[in-house]
């Protein structure tokens, strides 16, 4: 995908000069929220919508660009889509093989196998799970052998322990086959899991395209230290040295960046990097803690009024209202300029 740019009616533009790419045989995702591109973009590489401006390849040939739009059937993909969208009047199998391609037996019987639906070939969709449907519309993308496999959504209706024992499934359904992936998905976990690099996307720009544990760990921009997992902003000031002064402290500011004209700074941090501790000179009030399977999710308040939460893994209570240490790894905070 290179600077890709789509603009609907005059002034909404939902992808902005868009580039990335996925290697042969891996699995990349787009992450965002509701409204910010991620469909639009899903559809423009599908070829059910064309592009204002720059190209989309897949496997060295360019399939859209706004002279070029090569239709859906010819572009050597496969699509899963939200809703499954499988015939209610035909049998899995008869799903499975609809369409003009001429399919091996052998194969499809392979793949029926593989995507788990042995037995179900006679059944019809009202008759199966939610999870089997799910299987039925992937055996049905898989079965003409795409060069790229796109999935919108693809489990968003089932429930969470199903929809990541199917995530796994379909990693390893495409590693079989050999298969790229590209998944639009607003579950982060699932992302997180199946994809070997994921986008962030805001607005129709594509603010960072990394590994998981980059976007987690090393946010491009505030944005998306945001959106990726549970997190704490809060709000500092730099000094005449150069240094941070903050409500968790004072320390050196060892991260890239640029002030401009502005001394405010956000520093970012994840829950796990706080720990309640007696001996800290940081001080910040409980007001609310809950249980959450390993451990206790609290929040405490600091004294300007920002808020910071605590994942502690001993799932010892702690009593509301009451002032206690605080500890941040100060390592892992992210500084961003306001």
């Amino acid at each position: 995908v290179n600077h890709i740019s789509k603009t609907h009616g005059k002034d909404l533009v939902v992808a902005d000069r868009i580039s990335f790419k996925i290697e042969e045989g891996k699995l990349g995702a787009l992450i965002g929220p509701s409204g910010c591109g991620k469909t639009t973009l899903l559809r423009m590489i599908a070829g059910f919508e064309k592009p204002d401006s720059g190209h989309i390849s897949i496997c060295g040939n360019e399939v859209a660009s706004p002279k070029i739009n090569i239709p859906p059937e010819k572009r050597a993909t496969g699509m899963v889509f939200q809703d499954y969208a499988l015939f209610p009047h035909l049998t899995v199998l008869q799903n499975v093989t609809f369409g003009p391609a001429k399919h091996d037996k052998k194969e499809i019987e392979k793949l029926i196998r593989v995507t788990g639906l042995s037995g179900c070939e006679k059944k019809y969709p009202h008759e199966l799970s939610g999870g089997q449907q799910q299987r039925v519309a992937l055996a049905r993308a898989l079965a003409p052998k795409p060069k790229l496999l796109l999935m919108d959504e693809p489990f968003s209706n089932l429930d969470i322990s199903l929809r990541e024992s199917l995530s796994e499934e379909v990693r390893f359904i495409l590693n079989e086959y050999g298969i790229t992936g590209f998944l639009v998905t607003h579950n982060q976990h699932e992302a997180f899991a199946m994809a070997d690099y994921i986008g962030v996307m805001k607005e129709g720009r594509l603010l960072q395209w990394d590994r998981a544990d980059n976007l987690y760990y090393r946010p491009c921009c505030y944005d998306v230290a945001r959106f990726v997992g549970e997190g704490s902003v809060v709000h500092g000031r730099l000094s005449a040295d150069g240094s941070i002064e903050s409500d968790i402290g004072r320390f050196a500011n060892g991260h890239a960046g640029n002030p401009g004209k502005t001394n405010q700074v956000k520093l970012f941090i994840r829950p796990e990097d706080v720990s309640p501790d007696e001996t800290s000179g940081v001080k910040a009030r409980l007001i609310k803690s809950h249980f959450r399977g390993p451990g206790r999710f609290h929040t405490f308040e600091l004294p300007s009024g920002d808020m910071i939460t605590c994942l502690e893994k001993c799932p010892k209570p702690l009593a509301l209202n009451q002032d206690f240490g605080l500890t941040v790894c100060r390592e892992k905070v992210r500084v961003f300029y306001s």
